[in-house]
């Protein structure tokens, strides 16, 4: 294939912000914000889950506080109905002995149940400052995450107008070229990891900076000017004097 110097030429500036755009895409794939965020997500939704555990934990104490409360209740209840009936002296003398000893016995059962409700008192509280703990940490989280995004979105929003710019320029260079030599760019491109020409730099080609041999040399510096040159190693297009 024949191609004029200066379309040769062209080919290598497109090839460039070829480059350049993957390169610039690489960049906004690989941001540090965006795997700080990933981590700090995982983060955030470990601590929301233990947050809804302990809720759900509190609700299921408080619960077992208020079957606490209402034993103590009861038992209270009854202490205060035997001293009532005791206090008035009304009753035979065996029937006031048994509730003196039944007030002995709802004394010791009031104190077991007052233990335990404290217990459970205790437990409430300690789940209580766990979620608040954990409230705070998802609090902190959040906040580290959206700073993150603030600073993530400047960052590809600076990426985006560099390749919006590169496509534009590229756009105006590829308009210029002969639409063959494109193709034949396109297709070598396509079938070499993005690399579909390059500069031949002494005896070096620099898309897979191998060095040539004499005796290719010797063939490529045969080639009249406007002869597309192709690297024997990688097939991409040689672009000569530069």
């Amino acid at each position: 294939m024949k191609a004029s110097v200066s379309d040769q030429r062209s080919i290598l500036d497109i090839q460039n912000f070829d480059f350049t755009t993957t390169s610039l895409q690489a960049k906004a794939a690989a941001l540090p914000e965006l795997a700080a965020i990933a981590s700090l997500t995982i983060k955030a939704n470990n601590a929301r889950d233990l947050r809804i555990a302990a809720e759900t934990e509190l609700s299921d104490i408080k619960r077992e506080l208020n079957r606490a409360e209402t034993d103590v209740e009861q038992v209270v209840s009854r202490i205060t109905r035997d001293e009532t009936r005791l206090a008035s002296g009304t009753g035979a003398a065996k029937e006031l002995e048994q509730l003196q000893h039944e007030l002995v016995s709802l004394a010791g059962r009031r104190s077991e149940l007052e233990e335990v409700e404290l217990e459970i008192m205790m437990r409430v509280d300690g789940i209580k400052e766990r979620i608040t703990a954990l409230q705070a940490e998802e609090s902190a989280l959040a906040l580290e995450i959206a700073n993150l995004e603030i600073a993530k979105e400047n960052v590809l929003t600076v990426i985006g107008a560099d390749l919006s710019a590169a496509a534009q320029e590229r756009a105006k260079t590829v308009a210029g070229v002969n639409p063959e030599l494109i193709a034949l760019y396109e297709k070598i491109r396509a079938a070499n990891n993005g690399t579909g020409a390059a500069a031949l730099i002494g005896n070096q080609c620099k898309g897979c900076h191998l060095t040539l041999n004499t005796i290719e040399l010797q063939r490529i510096a045969a080639l009249a000017e406007d002869e597309i040159a192709r690297c024997e190693e990688c097939r991409c297009i040689l672009v000569r004097g530069l």
